[in-house]
């Protein structure tokens, strides 16, 4: 049993071991906390699945959770919009049918079963709901408000009757956030989470010798490279960060952990072009720059236009905010406007209108050219940004390397963002689909194992939602299904192996 943590405050001396802990105090890790605090998902007798196939699985074992369940057979057959089976299925189990806006009953209910808890610390920089805390209050998600919440919690019965009847049933990233700090408190998961905790280093430290106290010998880089599976099983990771008071006094703490699991999210480091002038200061990389930006009045409709760069819903929502205030807008995007990866062209027109309103400028104009449709906005589509210059003068490049010299009163690099990971080495690249590259979000996540998220190259570390590719809330509950029910085995069949001895 792990002890209670006074006023949460981590020791500094590494005399505490931690079953599992979870880095990042997001949805993701909210959602693994709920599991692993003993809260077991099963069928419900009263209703089935629209699956025909998926229902007679799990009518198959129906006495059993399904955590307890083989995740690998349940999944098989199933297809989303997630790379990960385990995603997919329970994505299907909890929303069926959820991309056709169907609002079929999830076959599931909810059980707190305290005995089959397992220990666990959530860390995170700031209180629980992750990034959600820091976005802007007002704009509208992406995603549907049954897809942002968390099972057991339905975010319409949260809210009640101060729910304000939005369009299409989406919600501001500030209700998210609440929800979010309302399911710990409501589920009973405050003991589990430690705010205001920031990691700076994990390494793999050498087993416990029988009846002693840690071995302090670290294993190094060659090492821990060379050291096979069941060494490393039997290994701890040692966890070293600090705490912040609410005076600002950082605190440094040591602890150890038999497992850890990675859900940091991806909103750490904002990409950047690697141009010349990037580091000047008209020169942004989020969103709230912008926001201060108007908030103090630095920008008008009189004055030079705004420069946004990126085409994904980051930049479409500068772009609403920029069009809403009437500040003039060049927006720059390497992309066509036809070209299917684009995020407008996958989004229904009538569930995102305000995007399609973003997709609609943006395809309406030529390179350099406005209308009158849309007074102020320029699009230069297949553009890049060349430099950035002084004297706020930005040279843009077409893909026939033609040059267009801008004048700009700021500019806005929204092309998303990268975790934070220099508490691993090398950032963590060795652990991505392609080590040679730094780990992405969307182009090179941590390489996992498909049914239970422990990372392929290194046993007793798991990964979940960004980091993995799940950038959408509805998938990142597949990863707390798939750690929660290996960790759950494993347990098992070490009780079983203690039992036989």
């Amino acid at each position: 049993m792990m002890p209670v943590l006074e006023e949460k405050v981590l020791p500094k001396d590494g005399s505490l071991t931690v079953p599992v802990l979870i880095v990042g105090n997001g949805p993701s890790g909210i959602c693994l906390s709920y599991l692993l605090s003993g809260y077991r998902p099963y069928l419900s007798p009263t209703a089935s699945h629209p699956n025909p196939i998926l229902q007679h699985k799990l009518e198959e074992n129906h006495h059993l959770s399904i955590v307890d369940q083989d995740l690998e057979y349940l999944s098989e057959g199933l297809e989303g919009r997630s790379s990960n089976p385990v995603a997919v299925l329970f994505d299907t189990l909890l929303l069926p049918d959820g991309d056709y806006g169907l609002d079929h009953t999830s076959p599931l209910f909810w059980k707190l079963e305290s005995w089959q808890g397992i220990s666990h610390l959530v860390l995170g920089t700031a209180p629980p709901g992750g990034s959600w805390n820091a976005m802007e209050g007002s704009m509208l998600t992406l995603s549907f408000g049954s897809w942002m919440e968390l099972p057991g919690l339905k975010l319409k019965d949260w809210a009640g009757e101060k729910r304000r009847n939005l369009r299409n049933d989406r919600v501001t990233p500030a209700e998210v956030a609440a929800y979010y700090q309302h399911f710990v408190s409501d589920m009973g998961l405050e003991k589990n989470f430690v705010p205001n905790s920031c990691l700076t280093s994990l390494c793999r430290i050498s087993g416990i010798a029988e009846g002693e106290g840690t071995s302090k010998e670290r294993v190094t880089q060659e090492q821990g490279q060379e050291e096979n599976s069941r060494t490393a099983t039997q290994s701890l990771w040692e966890v070293r960060g600090f705490q912040t008071g609410s005076n600002g006094v950082q605190t440094p703490f040591l602890i150890l952990a038999e497992n850890v699991v990675l859900a940091t999210g991806t909103q750490d480091e904002p990409v950047r072009l690697g141009v010349e002038g990037e580091d000047l200061p008209y020169v942004c990389h989020s969103i709230s720059e912008f926001e201060t930006a108007l908030v103090h009045s630095w920008l008008s409709e009189c004055a030079e236009p705004v420069l946004v760069v990126g085409a994904g819903l980051t930049a479409a929502d500068a772009i609403l905010c920029a069009h809403h205030y009437e500040i003039p807008v060049l927006h720059i995007f390497r992309r066509a406007v036809t070209d299917p990866n684009l995020i407008f062209n996958q989004l229904p027109k009538v569930l995102y209108p305000e995007y399609h309103k973003v997709h609609q400028m943006m395809s309406q104009q030529n390179a350099g050219r406005h209308s009158a449709s849309y007074r102020g906005y320029t699009s230069f589509p297949q553009h890049q940004v060349s430099s950035f210059k002084p004297d706020k003068k930005c040279i843009l490049e077409s893909w026939d390397k033609c040059q267009t010299v801008v004048n700009i009163s700021m500019a806005l690099v929204l092309i998303g963002a990268n975790p934070r990971l220099t508490f691993l080495r090398d950032n963590g690249s060795y652990l991505g689909l392609n080590a040679k590259m730094p780990i992405s979000c969307r182009c090179n996540p941590l390489k996992i194992h498909p049914y239970t998220y422990e990372l392929l190259q290194e046993p007793n570390l798991f990964a979940m939602g960004p980091l993995v590719g799940d950038n959408f809330v509805r998938f990142v509950k597949g990863g707390a299904l798939a750690i929660t029910s290996c960790l759950v085995k494993r347990r098992k069949v070490q009780k079983d192996h203690d039992l036989a001895k």
